[in-house]
């Protein structure tokens, strides 16, 4: 019963963290780049130009505080479940984790919801300089945000700094605490991965309005800002991931182990590009190698070893959902780098003209609109099955802090939330469905009306008073 009440709430927390990683996983990025936007519109001389981009500011002001607000209500949920399905965790490394999610609320959400309202309706009601203060400090606050919570998860992953006393954890130091092993990498990762969701749902939602014919001429400049930000990111997150996989094989070699299906210690070890896991009779079948490249990847050496399953005797991840995981992952990352790349090539050969890009890729476009969010929560379930079953690795097993409630109670509980959680996104993607076929009641009816109240007049040769 007990064992039954800990999968069920790993399940329960599965669904609150796979819903809540969908809308930082966008928010992160989406607050510099509209930062960027609202640069370009103060830079720009032109005033079609500058009246796009203010458009495409107030459109995706309006997107970014609709994602917020959900992030911060599943966010907050996802906090009450330590209390709930993990006393005990609290009771052991609360002294760590404690403070660190509270930083995350001191310097980070304060930012958000203190300037996110400046954002939304203080144009024109405040002066330039401290609406584009607002935007830095948002697009700030998301970054922190990340930052600390990153520096929490990455401790449970690779903990350090720590002292145990009692049972409990204490602060050694919280530099070694915050710049735990993995945090570096698992923060640029996760940027990047945010930079690519955010690109990929602004070209998108613009290539969507395209095909609607609802298009302002805002819309292609986001779109090609959307693929230039993808075609930069994707290779950039190879490099990154490349270094995190050598980072996780020196601290968790048995979660790189269930990621390539190696059940023996091996030279040489293969690729495998298709396989199913057997953990009962701890071997792979139907698999599709490709000789030496797992080792030639992973110790850049072809001959270089590779330690198996079997060197982790009851302290090894499950296999088979970790090894699925990270082949969605790493193949809708390739897929995104290809589809960013032709349609920057494409757009770069019709002359930067967006009414000569052909249908289908526009119609390839909006179908990946939210491409990103498969491969945030396919990396998300890498990153937390990997390091099952301790739930800080190594030291606390995830059984040994589970809550006593039962399991009837968990399911309940678990059916609501889900319900809820489905019910909210697709809430979700209609109102931003609604929005972008809607852009001008969605940026607020910006109109050449704005121009002429902007504070930045323009000279009669077009350039700024």
């Amino acid at each position: 019963m007990l064992m039954d009440a800990v999968f069920l709430a790993r399940m329960q927390f599965a669904a609150n963290i796979t819903f809540h990683i969908l809308f930082p996983s966008i928010s992160i990025a989406l607050g510099w780049l509209l930062l960027f936007f609202r640069l370009k519109y103060l830079r720009a001389t032109d005033p079609q130009q500058k009246l796009d981009w203010l458009r495409a500011y107030r459109l995706w002001t309006k997107v970014f505080a609709l994602t917020f607000a959900l992030g911060v209500v599943s966010g907050v949920t996802m906090s009450f479940q330590f209390g709930t399905n993990w006393p005990g965790y609290m009771e052991r490394v609360g002294n760590i984790a404690g403070p660190l999610l509270g930083y995350e609320v001191l310097t980070a959400f304060f930012l958000e919801a203190g300037f996110l309202g400046v954002m939304l309706f203080g144009h024109r009601r405040v002066g330039e300089i401290v609406h584009l203060g607002a935007t830095v400090l948002v697009a700030l606050g998301t970054l922190m945000s990340a930052f600390w919570i990153l520096a929490l998860n990455s401790w449970m992953q690779t903990p350090a700094g720590y002292e145990i006393v009692n049972g409990q954890f204490h602060a050694r130091s919280w530099l070694a605490i915050i710049f735990n092993p993995s945090f570096p990498y698992r923060l640029v990762h996760m940027v990047l991965a945010s930079a690519l969701t955010c690109a990929f749902l602004l070209i998108g939602i613009s290539a969507w309005q395209l095909l609607k014919g609802v298009a302002t001429t805002s819309a292609s400049r986001v779109l090609r800002t959307g693929l230039v930000f993808a075609a930069l990111a994707a290779p950039a997150q190879m490099v990154a991931g490349d270094f995190h996989g050598l980072n996780t094989l020196k601290h968790q070699p048995q979660k790189i182990a269930a990621v390539e299906g190696i059940w023996e210690t091996t030279r040489g070890a293969p690729l495998l590009l298709f396989a199913i896991p057997d953990d009962a009779t701890r071997s792979n079948r139907f698999e599709l190698p490709v000789p030496k490249l797992a080792s030639l990847i992973l110790r850049h050496d072809p001959d270089g070893e590779l330690k198996g399953l079997n060197e982790f005797p009851s302290a090894h991840p499950p296999v088979l959902p970790l090894f699925w995981s990270f082949r969605i992952m790493v193949g809708t990352g390739i897929l995104m780098l290809l589809v960013s790349w032709v349609g920057l090539w494409r757009h770069w050969r019709d002359g930067w003209e967006f009414s000569l890009m052909p249908r289908p890729l526009l119609k390839l476009f909006a179908g990946m609109t939210f491409a990103g969010w498969v491969a945030t929560i396919a990396g998300w379930y890498v990153t937390e099955i990997g390091r099952q079953p301790f739930i800080v690795s190594g030291l606390i097993r995830t059984s040994e802090v589970a809550s006593r409630v039962p399991s009837a109670s968990i399911a309940l509980t678990l059916a609501i939330y889900v319900t809820l959680y489905v019910g909210l996104l697709v809430a979700y993607v209609g109102v931003l469905k609604y929005m972008s076929e809607k852009p001008e009641k969605s940026s607020a009816a910006v109109t050449s009306e704005d121009l002429a109240q902007d504070p930045l007049r323009y000279q009669s040769r077009g350039e700024f008073a």
